[in-house]
């Protein structure tokens, strides 16, 4: 929904409830007797609430004027955004301040059922941003794997969220994107101040940084990723309209962007380089420790302590490795069960010798899957997914395989990308799993239907909780056990196998930011219990690095959801319906452990009325 239809909603709610105060005062000069005067109606406590979080949806928009653009708001799409500045500073906080006070004016329980759900979940995103603002992590802008240099790649390819359909939409890129360059020369204006607090990056994630960099640094403005638009210019743009654009690209691509970024490889090469930290972890940092927990807490949105999450986590690894062994037993593999890892990761009829091969091969198991999709689900995606390659500028540094949202007004499907950079970190036994993840029903579903929700606030729609969303991916790939997609030993074990990187998560990510491990400590530990190859370990563990506590939020959504399911199944017996679980889950929103634990209680005792 763009801003005017929000407004035009906030706009309808006032109406719904009462004159304004000059409407109010031609009534009152219309009647000569005052017990006639008709008051004001007071709003119920649902229409106060709806007005109040659709004003801030709004508000945030404003604020976050990229983040309006990757949820199908336009309004913004010339503005950059000043996140680092300290008058963004200022305004978040009163954001998030002015919010919390209001909704908390409101009588929560007056409110519909729905409705309390929603209520809790802005009421809990609120106070866990007033909360994350006390970190300075403003002070490291940027990282290998998450980094606004990358985003803006990506828009500025024409195949993300940035429209590029007319005029007018090449000049608000233009806007943006010198609102970037400025925005090159504030990050290295707070990562000096980072040095002088001691909150810098450990020195390899700086070393990973500079190539990424140093490949948007081309000679001719042509050749750039952020180019791509002008190579596919519309053909309802006049020949002068195509000039003009052309020239202006041409000039702000090599004349500014190019020099802003090779000066921002320098800074990081000359300056930062020399003085980043040489510990791995979280703890190396000022209340660091402290800092690491509260990234766990909001990752989860749960209050788990880090040393139970670690402690989980080795639980975890060694009841998969049973499972593992008793795959070994059943193919019938001679040796122990490191030389199955080692088998598994090394022979070549494991792997594809062809990057469109691995491509291919997922485009056939889409199918396969989709066919027993409405066994399980009432409630399926309006939207389609394409399966892509990772973009050869980042493909060193990403991840194996991830999820792109599609677009909100339905014009791109969602995207679900596969590195092929290494053919040997992407093993034919990997596959069923990792599809069931990233696409359908994993991510896909979670997202692609939060998107398409009505009747829900807009924020609700596009809130995000890691736990809930890698929980449900990491559930989605268990639900492939019952929909008969593991009946292929190998596939099983990769099954087993990327629940064992879950579980190892829990492992080292906690290692390494509260209990002083190494980077290659915990390479060596996924080493000694998976097949993952190292390239891939690596890249993981780097990830664990760049974004502390992100990667405790998948074994501890699964646990959580699969908890819940089996309250629900021992509570309900024959009557449980599992397509109706799947609809609870799915049908609210990304919600905090807590809430949804809240929701499925309620739908557990419900069902158990009509029963």
């Amino acid at each position: 929904m763009n801003k005017t239809l929000l407004a035009l909603t906030i706009s309808a709610l006032v109406a719904m409830v009462g004159c304004s105060d000059k409407e109010t005062s031609a009534s009152q000069a219309k009647t000569s007797a005052p017990e006639q005067t008709v008051a004001p109606q007071v709003q119920s406590a649902e229409q106060e609430y709806l007005a109040l979080v659709d004003r801030y949806f709004n508000d945030m928009l404003k604020l976050e004027p990229m983040y309006a653009t990757f949820v199908g708001v336009n309004d913004y799409n010339d503005q950059f955004g000043g996140d680092l500045t300290e008058e963004y500073l200022k305004s978040r906080h009163e954001l998030n301040s002015r919010y919390l006070k209001a909704v908390k004016a409101i009588d929560r329980s007056a409110l519909p059922e729905p409705l309390q759900l929603s209520y809790d979940m802005f009421t809990y995103d609120r106070n866990m941003a007033l909360v994350s603002e006390t970190f300075p992590s403003y002070f490291m802008p940027m990282n290998q794997f998450y980094s606004t240099v990358i985003t803006m790649v990506q828009l500025g390819s024409g195949e993300s969220a940035q429209p590029f359909n007319t005029v007018k939409d090449y000049e608000n890129w233009l806007s943006r994107l010198s609102g970037f360059i400025n925005w090159t020369k504030l990050a290295q204006a707070r990562m000096d101040e980072g040095i002088a607090s001691k909150v810098v990056l450990p020195r390899v994630l700086v070393e990973r940084i500079i190539p990424q960099l140093e490949a948007q640094l081309v000679e001719q403005p042509s050749d750039s990723l952020f180019y791509a638009p002008i190579t596919n210019l519309p053909e309802s743009f006049s020949e002068e309209e195509k000039q003009k654009l052309t020239q202006q690209y041409d000039t702000l691509i090599g004349k500014e962007l190019i020099p802003a970024l090779a000066s921002l490889k320098q800074y990081f090469q000359e300056t930062y380089l020399p003085v980043a930290r040489a510990s791995d972890g979280w703890w190396g940092l000022p209340n660091g420790k402290l800092w690491y927990q509260h990234l766990a807490n909001a990752h989860t949105t749960t209050t788990m302590p880090v040393d139970e999450i670690h402690q989980i986590g080795l639980d975890e690894v060694a009841r998969i490795l049973s499972e593992m062994d008793k795959v070994r037993e059943q193919v019938g593999f001679k040796g122990d069960l490191k030389a199955f890892f080692a088998s598994l990761s090394s022979e070549p009829q494991y792997f594809f010798s062809e990057r469109q091969g691995l491509i291919d091969g997922y485009m056939v198991l889409k199918e396969k899957i989709n066919a027993v999709l409405p066994n399980y689900f009432n409630v399926m995606p309006k939207a389609d997914y394409v399966v892509k390659p990772v973009e050869s500028f980042r493909e060193q540094s990403a991840a194996g395989a991830s999820y792109e949202a599609p677009a909100v007004d339905g014009s791109r499907p969602g995207v679900f990308y596969i590195n092929t950079y290494n053919l040997k970190a992407q093993p034919k036994w990997g596959m069923t799993t990792l599809s069931l993840h990233e696409a359908a029903p994993g991510h896909h579903f979670q997202i692609a239907i939060k998107q398409e929700l009505t009747g829900v606030p807009e924020f609700q729609r596009f809130s995000g909780y890691t736990a809930f969303e890698e929980g449900w991916a990491l559930y989605a790939e268990y639900l492939g056990i019952e929909m008969g997609l593991f009946e292929d030993p190998y596939q099983y074990f990769g099954k087993l196998s990327d629940e064992m990187l879950r579980a190892m998560r829990l492992v080292v990510d906690t290692g390494l930011h509260a209990k002083g491990w190494s980077r290659e400590q915990a390479i060596q530990y996924m080493k000694d219990n998976s097949p993952m190859a190292e390239t891939d370990i690596i890249a993981e563990v780097e990830r664990y690095m760049a974004i502390p506590g992100q990667a405790l939020s998948y074994k501890v959504g699964q646990l959580k959801i699969l908890a819940l399911r089996a309250e629900a199944e021992k509570a309900l017996g024959d009557k449980f319906d599992l397509k109706g679980f799947h609809d609870q889950i799915l049908t609210s929103g990304s919600l905090p452990m807590a809430v949804m634990e809240q929701k499925i209680h309620r739908w557990i005792k419900a069902q158990g009325a009509k029963a």
